[in-house]
């Protein structure tokens, strides 16, 4: 505890004011007043950090009818502001202040706390219970803003704000409870920011913030509850943004965003979303990962996505389509599903599932015959080889009029070969005429018959050749064709 004797000038004013909640400003009006110059400021305008925790812990508590506040403009702050534990009643605002050490409010609970246009070396707010905001408006953060647990009943605002922690987390909020929302609008951050478990109802507005972290994670929210998530208009991320596990009720948006990092540059795995905006500036230098992830609907371009996108357990309810979906349409989804790096059936078969939802069954028929075909390549040459030739018989059961298109190919080529030709009877004067048609197609039903093979036959040469030809064709499209209905009644 100070007497009023210990203080100096500067103080004196400062604690004066205090009991009302006055303003007490330090600035002269010139380029001196600018923070980056608070070391030099001299002791007419610094106050000790001792007198400001003096005062906030109830140093000077004033008259009844007063509400108490400190408001400080100008200032230099001395020594290590150490509030830890504390239990403050009133809020602090401080404007073009510079504070030579950390502001230190591990444990405290206070009220609302403002820095506008100021210098700090840090601030820790860690296990902090806060009845009010916590804004910092264009101010310099030289070291770690640290919210571990804490707890706000109303937002949290780092507007255009700079916080700088290289190499390591710049901003650590693990398990961070708020009844509001978080804002990083402009904000540049050099260091990662640390959010897992996070409980922020009221979203996390990250519009044109700048994170630097390109060797490691520049956002990790892990297992957050967020109402909506905006990494867009300008948001950029050196590094691995890191959404796992997140539970997001409303949008997330990352349109006009820039994602560049070293392998995964977005990890969606197991995140639930309502409304998924996915319309980066540019195509991520790293891949995305959305493996067992969920959205109601998903919007994107398609230039939005990059090389590699992991897309096994994707589920989501419905694309954004603008105008009829159409073939283009199909092809372009393919080439998305044709991202994820190994076959997988479940993107074919949940893209499949929406066409057939919004009534476009040609469609899913495609995409589940581009499924059959990228699983061929994974299989060994003898199963290669019979899935080339369903698929060129009947599409893999997904084309089944293929086979009328072979048979009738077939059938033009040997009626007309064969009636340029004459078989022998086996049995003279006692057989039927020869109708080089009915005989084509008696060669290719391979069951049954329709008394032509049997009654008449070739002495050798290229129409004999051709009739044993027939004979196996029609055996490789009945085969092929009873392949194709089995598979389509297994599926369904």
């Amino acid at each position: 505890m100070y007497t009023y004797e210990e203080l100096t000038s500067s103080e004196r004013q400062v604690w004066d004011a205090y009991p009302a909640g006055h303003l007490v400003d330090f600035r002269t009006g010139g380029a001196q007043d600018a923070p980056d110059n608070g070391e030099d400021w001299g002791v007419e305008r610094t106050i000790r950090a001792t007198v400001v925790a003096t005062l906030l812990l109830g140093g000077n508590p004033g008259q009844p009818g007063n509400v108490p506040a400190l408001r400080l403009a100008g200032a230099r702050i001395s020594g290590a502001l150490d509030l830890s534990e504390a239990e403050i009643g009133h809020g602090m605002w401080f404007e073009g202040c510079w504070f030579e050490q950390d502001l230190n409010l591990f444990g405290a609970e206070t009220r609302t706390i403002e820095i506008t246009d100021s210098r700090l070396a840090g601030l820790t707010l860690t296990m902090a219970r806060v009845a009010g905001r916590v804004v910092l408006r264009r101010t310099v953060l030289n070291g770690r803003l640290s919210l571990m647990n804490a707890r706000l009943s109303g937002e949290l605002k780092l507007r255009d704000a700079v916080v700088s922690h290289p190499g390591d987390w710049a901003v650590f909020a693990g398990g961070l409870v708020m009844e509001a929302g978080l804002f990083c609008r402009g904000t540049t951050v050099h260091g990662g920011i640390r959010l897992p478990g996070a409980q922020l109802p009221g979203g996390l507005h990250m519009e044109q913030a700048q994170l630097h972290h390109p060797d490691g994670v520049a956002l990790l929210a892990d297992q957050a509850v967020v109402s909506s998530m905006a990494l867009s208009q300008g948001f950029t991320a050196e590094g691995t943004v890191s959404l796992r596990g997140t539970q997001i009720t409303d949008q997330l948006t990352l349109d006009g965003a820039t994602l560049r990092a070293r392998g995964t540059a977005l990890d969606c795995a197991r995140m639930q979303a309502g409304i998924f905006v996915f319309t980066p500036a540019e195509p991520p230098s790293g891949q995305v990962d959305l493996q067992n992830a969920q959205a109601v609907t998903v919007h994107d371009q398609e230039s939005s996505w990059p090389e590699t996108v992991r897309l096994q357990g994707f589920t989501y309810g419905s694309f954004h389509e603008s105008g009829d979906v159409h073939a283009v349409s199909v092809e372009r989804r393919l080439a998305w599903i044709r991202r994820q790096p190994n076959y997988a059936a479940q993107p074919y078969e949940q893209l499949a599932a929406w066409y057939r939802v919004i009534g476009h069954d040609d469609d899913a028929r495609r995409v589940l015959l581009a499924k059959q075909r990228q699983r061929r390549g994974t299989l060994g040459l003898p199963s290669r080889l019979w899935g080339h030739l369903i698929d060129a018989t009947v599409g893999y059961g997904y084309r089944p009029w293929l086979a009328g298109v072979w048979l009738a190919a077939l059938v033009l080529l040997g009626t007309t070969i064969f009636a340029a030709h004459a078989p022998r009877p086996t049995q003279p004067g006692q057989v039927p005429p020869f109708n080089p048609f009915v005989y084509t197609l008696d060669l290719l039903i391979p069951i049954g018959g329709l008394g032509q093979r049997t009654s008449w036959y070739w002495m050798g040469g290229a129409t004999a050749w051709l009739s044993y030809a027939l004979i196996a064709a029609g055996w490789i499209l009945t085969t092929a064709v009873l392949a194709g209905i089995t598979r389509t009644l297994s599926r369904n």
